[in-house]
């Protein structure tokens, strides 16, 4: 699926996030790659029954109109949001991405839109990336995972290495002065109460906001 809604810990198409909720608002999510600069030990992408089974693995990426096409085509009226997510990275395709929320921007601008990230895309493309995202994009949801580089590397074997986490933190501190909301995530499979506590106090010390989010394993 290219954009999909989410009822339950089911991934569905349009027509069937219409038939389970024909009232209401919700959000739907775009899916642009399978593309990723991470591996999370956690990730369903590294599940081989979601490679083989999951309607979410692209067998190959759309392109812009196909994506602008499918977004035309949403009830716009019942859109309470609409999130970049990707089934990989969406900042892998970072220019691609950038056109698609001006997109949404320019013909639906009461509609918010979010990017959920590693934030990795400074280390991907070699320079300063925060600034693309002024004036397009409302939220910026960007994995944290750890407290610390080396436990952060082990979980998301980031194909930049050590060097990752502060690069990430770097990136979500300098989101703020061009994202209305920058959001700092973790996982609730990390069951470490004094490793939550240690990914508060950084969120608190740059200003940040940390989401303890549920961890989905199908």
């Amino acid at each position: 699926m290219i954009v999909y809604s989410y009822f339950s810990g089911v991934y569905v198409n349009v027509a069937d996030s219409l038939a389970r909720q024909p009232e209401g608002k919700r959000g739907f999510y775009v899916n642009l790659t399978n593309r990723c600069t991470c591996n999370c030990t956690f990730c369903l992408r590294s599940m081989k029954q979601m490679r083989e089974d999951s309607s979410l693995w692209l067998r190959k990426e759309p392109t812009v109109s196909e994506v602008e096409q499918e977004l035309s085509a949403l009830p716009w009226d019942k859109v309470s949001e609409i999130v970049f997510c990707g089934f990989g990275e969406p900042t892998c395709r970072l220019e691609d991405l950038k056109t698609l929320l001006k997109w949404v921007k320019e013909n639906h601008p009461s509609v918010p839109t979010r990017l959920n990230t590693n934030g990795l895309s400074d280390l991907q493309y070699k320079r300063d990336t925060a600034p693309d995202f002024a004036g397009i994009l409302d939220t910026i949801s960007i994995s944290l995972n750890a407290s610390n580089a080396e436990r952060y590397l082990a979980l998301t074997r980031s194909s930049f290495g050590l060097r990752s986490f502060d690069a990430m933190l770097d990136f979500a501190v300098r989101c703020k002065k061009y994202v209305p909301h920058v959001v700092l995530t973790v996982v609730d499979h990390v069951e470490d109460s004094e490793e939550i506590r240690k990914c508060r106090k950084i969120c608190e010390d740059r200003g940040l906001t940390l989401r303890v989010r549920v961890y989905e394993d199908h």
